[in-house]
């Protein structure tokens, strides 16, 4: 329950006796206190038009409150150190599946520090929710989010070549043809800086790049 804070009181013996009124004249009478002024009333703006958010573009979450990332073999993703040459790691995924792999790589890079202006994802296949959400809005804008740098990247084979490079470059193999798949990763290679990582069905990968991964 709040306090009320009381009013001070000030005894007569602190302030001398109290003059009485001369004789024939009244006492005047005492101005009442003026209250608060109303606020003024807020002035409507104008609505502005509303954006609606990406579909599933994410934020980093919080490295001592983060769920514990898989046990296979994207766990070894956040600790991946930096070189000169990007290290390669493969996630195994069907085609249906290699976009969530992608999700979850991506997860754990944020988890581990990485700032999400780091990680672009490239698609061979149908491309990524976010993208398909943001190019809604037109090329322009689409590729203005690419140049502020502030969030993970989405980006499909057909523009990838136009994507600057990034530290982390995650390849979600989803689809399409061999050959784009082949142009995509040694794109991919050539951009990344610290670290490839391909999503995917690994005998595919392994028989485009040529090796194992």
């Amino acid at each position: 329950m709040p306090l009320i804070p009381e009013e001070p009181q000030i005894h007569e013996s602190a302030q001398g006796p109290r003059a009485m009124p001369a004789s024939g004249r009244t006492a005047p009478t005492p101005r009442p206190v003026p209250g608060p002024r109303p606020a003024a009333p807020s002035r409507p703006g104008r609505p502005g038009p509303v954006r609606p958010a990406p579909p599933v573009q994410r934020a980093p979450r919080d490295v001592a409150g983060a769920k514990p990332g898989p046990s296979g073999p994207a766990a070894s993703v956040a600790s991946a150190p930096a070189s000169a040459t990007p290290q390669i790691q493969l996630i195994p995924a069907s085609p249906e599946g290699a976009l969530d792999a992608a999700e979850e790589a991506v997860d754990l890079l944020l988890d581990s520090g990485r700032a999400p202006g780091e990680v672009l994802v490239i698609t061979t296949g149908e491309q990524h929710p976010w993208a398909t959400h943001e190019l809604s809005f037109g090329d322009t804008s689409y590729w203005a989010q690419h140049d502020a740098g502030d969030d993970v990247f989405y980006a499909d084979a057909s523009v990838a070549s136009r994507a600057t490079a990034r530290p982390v470059i995650v390849v979600a193999v989803n689809g399409g043809p061999d050959t784009a798949a082949a142009d995509v990763l040694s794109l991919a290679l050539g951009k990344a800086g610290a670290l490839l990582i391909v999503c995917g069905d690994a005998q595919r990968i392994n028989s485009v790049l040529g090796a194992g991964v």
